[in-house]
This record gives structure tokens, sequence and C-alpha cells, in this order.
């Protein structure tokens, strides 16, 4: 008796989008402040969609933002997508004007969206020190703190921010460290020394394209073990360039075209989006000397075990 052929063919790379900023215009056709062509975010889910992207993280900036991000997430499906409640470290001056206000705004969206799950992350909060003109520094640790509270009352986990700020982000997080749950240091581009120094506070290091850019990114990369990393794209922002070192790794690449002669079914030329997550998991398997699919199998349990609150993945 004959025995059933066997299948072979790999599992294609299943990944989660741990930071993708879909409520940017440019996902609406306006950049820069002038319309280019009609919005096309249906289409950006669809290659997504295509890429096998199992969980996409809506995040968010401001208290608007974050119920935006939360009724998208929603609008689009929970299966699939999830949002984040915070402000970012440039917007921070909310909390000169009214911090009890702001805090209680957090907090009920936070209730809100956990209601069925859709908020899964505090943030995004953090400091950036490269960006002093839109808030300064002590009122970015303030509204750091601030947020730090609803977190602690909630048990969210952090997606953190961090710009330019030498050892100031990691030592508020180490002053606080009983307050939160788990947390993640989102598009990480500093030294090895400060992201050891994060894992050692059992963090999570998130890989974006602006993680790869410089030789030395790569050299950061490799040494970051691969079950304390987490993949995202930040788009539409920190997409992967051919004349950044990472680059040669890229085995993956979309039929792009310009803004101005947008064309349906293409990506838009230095527009990141969810499905060029490939191209972040291609460099770092590259720089690791590991196949695409075993970083991602590593990547996806973290990312479930970092959320706390997906299904397994199988």
């Amino acid at each position: 008796m004959s025995s059933s052929p066997t299948n072979t063919t790999p599992e294609p790379p299943k990944f989660v989008e741990i930071g993708a900023n879909l409520l940017d215009p440019m996902f609406s056709g306006i950049y820069r402040e002038k319309p280019r062509h009609d919005g096309d975010l249906s289409l950006v889910i669809s290659r997504a969609k295509k890429a096998n992207i199992d969980k996409i993280v809506i995040t968010a900036g401001t208290p608007e933002e974050s119920r935006q991000a939360l009724s998208l997430a929603r609008a689009l499906g929970t299966d699939t997508f999830r949002s984040t409640v915070g402000v970012h470290p440039t917007r921070c001056n909310i909390f000169l004007e009214n911090r009890d206000a702001v805090v209680e705004e957090l907090r009920q969206i936070c209730h809100d969206g956990m209601t069925d799950g859709t908020v899964c992350a505090m943030g995004e909060l953090g400091l950036d020190y490269d960006r002093e003109m839109f808030c300064p520094r002590e009122v970015q640790k303030e509204g750091f703190l601030c947020q730090l509270t609803v977190a602690e009352e909630i048990g969210l986990p952090l997606f953190l921010h961090n710009r330019n700020t030498g050892m100031d982000l990691y030592d508020l997080l180490k002053e606080n460290r009983e307050r939160f749950t788990r947390g993640v240091v989102h598009s990480f581009d500093d030294s090895l020394e400060l992201a050891e120094r994060f894992m050692d506070l059992e963090l999570y290091i998130g890989i974006n394209g602006c993680s790869l850019k410089k030789e030395e990114n790569l050299e950061v990369v490799k040494h970051i073990p691969m079950d304390k990393i987490l993949l995202e794209t930040d788009c539409p922002w920190c997409d992967i360039r051919q004349t950044h070192a990472g680059y040669k790794y890229v085995k993956t690449t979309f039929p792009t075209k310009k803004e101005k002669q947008f064309e349906a079914g293409c990506c838009v030329k230095n527009r990141n989006e969810p499905c060029h997550i490939i191209q972040v998991a291609e460099i770092v398997a590259g720089v690791k000397g590991v196949t695409v699919e075993e970083l991602a199998k590593v990547c996806l349990k973290n990312s479930y075990e970092f959320y706390g609150q997906f299904e397994r993945p199988a």
C-alpha cells in the first residue's frame, strides 16, 4: 500500500507588526500637507495580509489619536488589529494644561479598549532629546511618569520611545521597574551597552529599518539575543533604503512608484508599510546567520509573550 505524498513546503514566516502608524496622513494620500492620491489604506492592509502578518498594532501619540487608533482597529477587525494608548514624548506639553484630566482620559480609553482586548499596550511613551524644541525634557519626564501611573493601575505593557537620551530613560525605568509588567524599546538605534541595560530590566528591543542603517547598527543587532527581539516597521517611517548598510541582506522587494505617480497595487517610494516587515526580518536574519523562518518563529513567540493577551501562535 503506497503512502500519501508528504508536503515538504515550509510554512511561510508569520509576523506581528508591533508598531504601525496607520493614522498618518500618508495612508490617506497626503504628503507634507499636500494631497497626492486617494487614500489607499485598504491596499496597504491587503499587502500586509499577503505578507502573512498575523497581528498589526496601530500606535498612537495623543489621547485623540488613541481614540482614533482604537476605532480604526475595531473597524478593521480585532482578529488582526490592536491599538495602543499614550502620549508621545514630544507632545507631553498637554500635561501642563490639565494633568489630571489627561491622565483620566487615557485611563478611560484604556478601560474602553480593554473590554474587547483591542488596546494591548501603553504608548508611545518615553523620552526624545532630539526634539526638545517641541517639548522640554523635564516636561517629557513628567508626562512619562503620569502615563506610568495608568499603566501601573491597568497592567498594560509599555511601548517605549527612546531618542538620544543617554541613560535618562533607562534610569527612569530602573527606578520604576516594579510599576510596570513588560516593555519594549521600539525603533532601537543606540549602543549595545544601552541595549544590554534595557535587557537587564527584562525589556524587549524593537527592531525596524532605523535600527539597520549603519554597520555599527548591524553589529549591535548581531549581539542582541533573538529571544529579546520584536520586529516592527514604524511605518510610514523608517523605510529601508538601498543606501543603508542592511540592504545587502534584503531579498524581498515590492513594485514601487513615487507618490506623484501613484499606481494602485504598488507601494509608494520612501513610504514604509507593514508588508516591509519581511525586509526587517531578512536583514536581522542575515546579520545573525539564521534563516528568516527561524528568526520569525522566535520573534512571533516573543511578540505573543510580550502582549500576553493574544492567542498563542501555532
